[in-house]
């Protein structure tokens, strides 16, 4: 008995004591913070002014460039999802059906998801939405489409659609791949079977296909979210253009009240506390929509 505990302590304890350092604490320690005013995020915790509600309540009642983030990461969210999942589930069909050199167009698709974010960001931004010789321009050129190659993709009004759409084409090469391996999983019999009883395309999609992969399309509800609530490098490279609250997410917000005053902010607005605060209501934001999503799309043992 003396020997099964000491084996529990010294495999587990190494990894437990290794989870409360790394994860637990500075949670905690970020959930007591966001009480304070702390000018700076190294300061020590005798230096904390303790504000009780109001980092909560300036970020949410007094502060337009917050709000204004968190409409612009639901915009993101909402749009880009709908793009993302169906483009991810068409091309994923698309392949799955037999279609010759399947592997060279899977790699295609995934490709822009094994370039960094900043190289993705700067091409999309010089090469593709450039008002002068971009990508887009040269395309509605050749097609006769005057109206469209004048579009200002990068203009105030519609930066925000500009970044949506270039973070959600990176994007559905990813989820492309893991709806490829929910289908490939899907007996084949059972298509067969469908095909004789007459079935066309959309019935076996929609009575076949889309029941058998629901626990994965759960599973990329989750991680759009996870995705989106973290969205950060693509609104630092495209308010590098033409700064304005549209291409603003919380998390670029958060970076910059805790470590620069790059948003035209004084040093005095500075401020660690409140960092923390926008960490902990992106937090709770967070569970509630993973608890939406458990709701929504039921978790089923499907067997097959």
């Amino acid at each position: 008995m003396k020997s099964s505990k000491l084996m529990f302590v010294v495999f587990l304890g190494p990894a437990l004591l290794s989870y409360l350092i790394i994860y637990v604490y500075p949670v905690l320690r970020t959930a007591l913070m966001s009480f304070f005013y702390v000018q700076n995020i190294t300061d020590n915790s005798s230096e904390w002014k303790f504000v009780k509600l109001d980092n909560y309540i300036n970020l949410l009642t007094d502060n337009q460039l917050f709000m204004q983030s968190l409409k612009n990461i639901g915009y993101i969210y909402f749009w880009g999802l709908l793009g993302v999942m169906f483009f991810a589930l068409l091309f994923a069909v698309i392949l799955n059906s037999g279609v010759r050199f399947k592997e060279f167009f899977r790699s295609v698709l995934y490709l822009p998801n094994i370039v960094a974010a900043v190289a993705m960001g700067t091409m999309w931004v010089q090469y593709v939405f450039n008002s002068q010789y971009g990508l887009l321009r040269s395309i509605f050129n050749f097609f006769g489409l005057t109206g469209l190659a004048e579009f200002a993709w990068t203009d105030d009004t519609h930066l925000l659609l500009s970044m949506t759409i270039a973070y959600s084409f990176g994007c559905i090469g990813y989820f492309m791949l893991i709806y490829m391996a929910a289908m490939d999983k899907v007996p084949s019999d059972y298509y067969e079977a469908a095909t004789i009883e007459g079935a066309g395309i959309f019935n076996k999609f929609f009575r076949i296909t889309l029941p058998l992969i629901r626990n994965v399309f759960r599973t990329t509800l989750v991680l759009w979210s996870t995705g989106c609530i973290g969205f950060f490098a693509w609104s630092l490279m495209f308010s590098n253009i033409n700064w304005n609250i549209r291409t603003v997410t919380p998390m670029v917000y958060m970076y910059n009240i805790v470590f620069q005053d790059a948003i035209g902010m004084d040093p005095s607005q500075k401020n660690a506390g409140a960092g923390a605060a926008v960490g902990m209501i992106l937090t709770i934001l967070a569970v509630a929509v993973f608890t939406i999503i458990n709701f929504v799309v039921k978790e089923d043992d499907v067997e097959y």
